[in-house]
């Protein structure tokens, strides 16, 4: 196997190694988004559990990009591939922190037959959900015209996100029990979470289009958080 050979099929590994990672996160939001459904306890103790592990990759991917990067020191596209994994990664691992915040918050919910999630949210939880696996995809395969539409989608998850922080403060001062109040506010982190997820799905996919082009360019402005 001549070096060249060699050094492809690192790369390929380390490709291979992002998505799994990003499965591993896809996976850990959705049983978040299950456990809260459901308000399941122990379903979303299984969401603490997959974040170490998340977090473990992240590790042993970055330490593999670096003795790539360090042995075989490669420039061009293939210095940008690696680099952008060291960026992805990052991002990934955030993903699975916001989502553990979901999963946090449904140790925080009131029964079910008190609480139940306003449609926006469901919206937005799916959308986000269809962000990260679209995002997986265009890293895989490398694809410019769905990390834009990808960076397109975010727009719409920031409409949602604004609705839900409205709508949750004006319900908020109306109400004078406490319990209400609470149900809001979680609602309201849950939501965040979601909206961050959606704008690191972005940021990945920036640097999707940065992998091929060689142009790193912020293509979508985010906006301040509304503080929650």
């Amino acid at each position: 196997m001549s070096t060249r050979e060699r050094f492809d099929r690192q790369l390929e590994e380390v490709r291979q190694d992002v998505i799994t990672m990003g499965n591993m996160v896809k996976e850990q939001l959705q049983l978040a988004l299950d456990a809260l459904e459901k308000l399941d306890n122990g379903l979303a103790e299984t969401v603490f559990v997959s974040d170490k592990k998340i977090n473990k990759a992240r590790f042993a991917l970055d330490s593999k990009c670096v003795a790539i990067i360090g042995t075989q020191q490669p420039v061009a596209h293939d210095l940008r591939a690696l680099v952008s994994v060291m960026n992805i990664i990052v991002d990934l691992e955030r993903m699975g922190d916001h989502a553990k915040e979901i999963g946090d918050a449904v140790f925080h919910k009131r029964p079910a037959h008190e609480w139940a999630a306003p449609p926006e949210l469901k919206e937005m939880s799916g959308l986000v959900m269809v962000m990260l696996t679209e995002v997986l995809t265009a890293y895989s395969n490398q694809d410019i015209n769905m990390a834009q539409q990808i960076i397109g989608q975010d727009d719409k998850v920031d409409e949602l996100f604004s609705l839900i922080f409205q709508r949750a403060m004006e319900r908020m001062a109306k109400t004078k029990h406490l319990e209400k109040v609470e149900a809001r506010y979680e609602t309201l982190r849950v939501a965040q979470s979601l909206e961050r997820i959606a704008d690191l799905c972005t940021n990945v996919a920036e640097r999707v289009i940065y992998i091929m082009t060689g142009e790193l360019e912020e293509v979508k402005i985010h906006q301040p958080h509304q503080p929650v």
